[in-house]
């Protein structure tokens, strides 16, 4: 008999004589009860075991963790807090697990255990919640971009380029470490590594998706990204998923507008399609809550934070703008900030971007028109000859979530650009090339994936938003 999945049977409009399900269990109470999930939905269903005529031998392997499959009628439950149950005439041990040494037992784990534990932390309802969340987020981002004609591109994930110019990345070789070759002034010879030269994991598919915006209009890409960043904070992965659109033809008021129109809907997908799971973790949020001092509490609910997102307009305002808030605002003037803000110039800080999120205006914010020394060499200059049209896109709990500009499409201003901060024309000649044939206006932005995440399901640390963190001293599983 083909098995049916737990959400289907919970979401019948009647009851069924007969009924094949399969799960692990959840509880087991009184050699009675069984709460089975099968990860299909937030939600258990009940079923009831015939104890007396059910061998002690398998009623002993009905343990939490273990797989089983279960027949019997859909039947109308008797007890509080589900429609039906299934009353069960025969159940087999697909796969028994050791009671006792089954990590995931039914009781409150700390978000360190179970990060230690990733493998199984799924099978909790918080991570199972999260990663249903998670999947469906990831589904509406291709739903907006194909809705909206973009062209999905796969950027490489091995590169010889530095999008950032940051220089924390990932070293991919085949050369054996043990016995480096050397050219002749004593450095590694990369002309006989794999691909005869130094090479990376991608930073950022940008650069690559510049030249198919340039040739298909509107392209985005949606994939793993790499930071050798030794950074040990709640904000930061080694390996982690990038939203990258790019848009010919596209301003910074264009590329601002698309990036609101995109958080918006995917943010409403979620609610749409993921309620239980954003109730269970909007509950679970309450309960951690009860623990923190009043003042450290969220002024909103989860559910009341998305919908406050999709019903504010985001506030646009200038870097300019942002320092001089920032510089008279109470915490900067008693010495508060970490960092304090005593000049035109400095590099906003987490706690200056939330600060204007949750406390000065109290919706999310898009800062544009940012220093062009504190910014990527290919954001265009404005023609103040100090700004470039950058934007970024803060949020409550996150800060940065979007990072984006109009691209420099004149060949001479990037050329100056890029000489002045030592980065090779030679290494990026086919960068360039996008400005030496038809060059013309055009912008994207990239938007973490996990950030977006993290603020959806209300989460406070990135490592519990991706199946399997990879962080500095950790690559486990």
């Amino acid at each position: 008999m083909r098995h049916t999945k737990v959400k289907d049977l919970l979401n019948s409009t009647t009851t069924l004589a007969e009924v094949n399900t399969k799960g692990w269990v959840r509880t087991f109470r009184n050699n009675q009860f069984i709460a089975l999930n099968d990860g299909s939905t937030i939600n258990n269903i009940q079923c009831v075991v015939d104890f007396e005529n059910t061998p002690d031998e398998t009623l002993k392997k009905i343990t939490t963790g273990a797989a089983i499959s279960v027949t019997g009628s859909l039947v109308e439950s008797k007890g509080a807090g589900q429609k039906y149950e299934i009353k069960v005439s025969e159940l087999e041990i697909l796969g028994d697990s050791d009671a006792e040494k089954f990590p995931m037992q039914p009781k409150k784990h700390s978000l360190e255990f179970l990060r230690e534990n990733a493998h199984l932390r799924v099978r909790t309802n918080a991570f199972g919640a999260i990663m249903r969340v998670r999947s469906v987020l990831s589904f509406a981002v291709h739903s907006y971009f194909q809705q909206k004609g973009f062209v999905y591109v796969n950027t490489p994930i091995i590169t010889g380029a530095d999008a950032e110019g940051a220089g924390e990345m990932f070293q991919v070789t085949s050369l054996p470490l043990d016995n480096l070759p050397k050219n002749e002034d004593g450095n590694i010879d990369y002309k006989k590594d794999f691909f005869g030269k130094h090479t990376n994991l991608t930073v950022s598919g940008q650069l690559e998706g510049e030249t198919f915006a340039m040739a298909l209009g509107q392209i985005y890409t949606f994939g793993p990204t790499f930071r050798a960043e030794n950074s040990n904070t709640s904000r930061h992965l080694a390996e982690f998923w990038m939203i990258e659109p790019e848009v010919a033809f596209n301003d910074l008021n264009d590329n601002m507008d698309l990036a609101e129109d995109f958080i918006r809907y995917v943010i409403k997908y979620a609610l749409d399609h993921c309620a239980d799971d954003l109730k269970f973790l909007e509950s679970r949020l309450l309960e951690e809550e009860k623990s923190k001092p009043q003042a450290e509490r969220s002024e909103m609910t989860l559910l009341e934070k998305l919908n406050f997102v999709l019903e504010n307009n985001f506030k646009r305002i200038s870097y300019t703008e942002a320092i001089d808030i920032l510089r008279n605002s109470t915490p900067n003037k008693k010495k508060k900030f970490q960092y304090s803000i005593d000049e035109w110039g400095a590099d906003l800080q987490s706690e200056h971007e939330r600060y204007l999120v949750e406390k000065h205006f109290k919706c999310p914010v898009i800062l544009f028109d940012y220093p062009a020394k504190i910014k990527a060499f290919y954001m265009r200059l404005n023609e103040d000859g100090k700004t470039v049209r950058a934007m970024d896109i803060l949020f409550p709990g996150i800060g940065e979530i979007v990072g984006g500009s109009q691209r420099e499409e004149r060949f001479e201003v990037l050329v100056e650009k890029m000489k002045a901060l030592g980065i090779s024309e030679e290494e990026l000649w086919w960068y360039l090339d996008t400005r030496r044939f038809g060059s013309a206006v055009h912008s994207g932005f990239g938007l973490g994936f996990e950030r977006l995440v993290l603020f959806v399901t209300g989460m406070t640390n990135i490592r519990d938003v991706i199946p399997f963190p990879r962080t500095p001293m950790n690559a486990e599983f």
